[in-house]
Parts: structure tokens; sequence; C-alpha cells
């Protein structure tokens, strides 16, 4: 072989190994592609972010204390990449409207999610974290509520609002407690201990428990950390409460540590396990 040929021959099988190395490392197309944006109502956060349109629908509720936005984008890619339609949901904040208004908003994008009749829109799957755990959990037991969610999947829920309240009142509790607390009386648009019967009805519909009819609503995983400052009490109480109600489809996690919401999912092995989970509902 000739100098010149074998340099020509070395140069085709490096172009060649950085062409493999180079679509091995690049995103799948998904990730780079743009979200389609949905609007689902007048007001600016009524909107819903689209990843990926080959696959069974999952809604994604972000967390935030019900009084700010968190960014989902790269789990709604993670998710999409591996074989999930998703919808990335916003919804109107404390700042905006008080309760029911933020249930309002997930049933309201819900609803706009199933005109667009592509696989499983009518009854998606819901994931959510922390405040939008609370509203997945309360969206899957609300009416029928698997009329509106084929499972829910919810990382630190806020399941009741009233423990939240009740938990950062006591001596010593941290500031994250403490704020949430706030957070949970802005949500309900009134103080437990100062408001009347009418402010007793709101705080009674915010506990995601308080709607659960058992097999009529939509199967559950709950996950929280040993040390996450919304603690397992929230899910372990809805769990009782559904599971008297009838419900057996119900798994309830807790993890070392004291991870809160969406950094569960980097836990060794949860990520995998949430996503079996999906797909087996």
């Amino acid at each position: 072989m000739t100098l010149r040929r074998a340099l020509l021959t070395l140069a085709l099988c490096g172009s060649l190994l950085s062409s493999s190395v180079a679509a091995e490392a690049a995103p799948e197309p998904e990730a780079s592609r743009a979200p389609e944006v949905l609007s689902y109502g007048p007001h600016p956060r009524q909107t819903i972010s689209v990843y990926g349109d080959r696959g069974p629908a999952l809604v994604l509720l972000h967390g935030g204390s019900w009084a700010r936005d968190t960014d989902w984008s790269g789990w709604a890619r993670w998710f999409a990449a591996r074989g999930f339609t998703v919808y990335e949901t916003d919804y109107r904040l404390t700042s905006d409207a008080v309760w029911p208004a933020q249930r309002d908003d997930v049933l309201s994008a819900l609803r706009r999610i199933a005109s667009r009749r592509l696989p499983d829109t009518r009854r998606p799957l819901l994931l959510g974290s922390s405040a939008g755990g609370h509203l997945a959990a309360s969206v899957g037991a609300y009416g029928d509520g698997a009329t509106y969610a084929r499972g829910v999947v919810a990382l630190s829920p806020v399941a009741s609002p009233y423990r939240a309240w009740a938990d950062g009142g006591r001596p010593g509790a941290s500031k994250q407690r403490r704020a949430l607390r706030e957070a949970a009386k802005r949500l309900a648009g009134c103080s437990p201990d100062r408001g009347g019967r009418v402010c007793w009805e709101q705080w009674g519909d915010l506990a995601a428990k308080s709607h659960a009819s058992g097999p009529r609503d939509a199967p559950l995983y709950l996950v929280h950390s040993v040390g996450d400052f919304v603690p397992p009490a929230h899910s372990a109480e809805l769990a009782a409460a559904q599971r008297r109600s009838g419900l057996r489809d119900i798994t309830v996690r807790t993890l070392p540590g004291s991870a809160h919401g969406g950094p569960l999912l980097k836990t060794p092995g949860l990520a995998d396990d949430v996503l079996r989970w999906l797909r087996a509902h």
C-alpha cells in the first residue's frame, strides 16, 4: 500500500469513528425539538408544553408551593425520549387565585389534552411534584378519579395542606415547614384557626383524601424521603383513606435522605422504577 493510500485509509477510518461517536453522543431527536405550546384558558399561565408525539400521554405538574413555577423541561424530555407524549402543564398560582382554581386548571388542561385525540389522551398518566403532587393526587381522586387519570405518581405530595399548616406552626419547625404553612394558608385564602364554616370547608376540600372513593379512583405511586420537609405521613394518610375506600393499587415508598420533590428522581433506581410503573399503567 502506498503512503498516500495508507493516509487516505486512516483518514476515512477516523472520519467513520468520529461520525459514530458523534451519533452516539448526540441527543435523541426529541431532546432537541422545541416543545409545542397549547393554551387551555385566557390566563398566561394556562399553557401546556408538549414533548413527543408518539406514545401514551403523561402530564407533568410542577411544584413550587402553589406560588412559583419550577422547570420540568429536562424530565419532560427524559420521559419523552422513553416513549411518552409529555404534557408539562402550568396552572394559576396563589398570586393569581385561591383554591380550587389550581384543581380547576388541571381539569381544564386535561380536557384540552383529551381534545387532541392522540393515544391515551382521554385518561393520561399524571406525575406531580410537591404542590404538583397534591394536584395530581387531588385530581386522581376527584369525582370518579379514574375518569380523569389512568394513574398518579406523586413525589413529596402535600396531600394534606392542613397537616402542612399544623406542622409549620409547631415549636422548632424548620424554615421550610414554616414557609409551607404560609403557602398553604395563601392557597386556602383563609387561616383555619380564624376562619368560620366556609373556611373549614375550603381546608377540607384541599385534602386529597377528602374525595377518596376507592376503586373509582386512579392508582397511586407515592414517594417521600425519610427527612422530607413534607413528611411521609402525608402519603400514609392518603393511602390509608384510599385503602379503606377499596383502592388496592397503591404503592408508598420512603427513601433514605432528605430529598424533596423532583430531586427524588435522582435517587439510584427510582427514575427507572417510576418509568416501569408508568409503563405498566
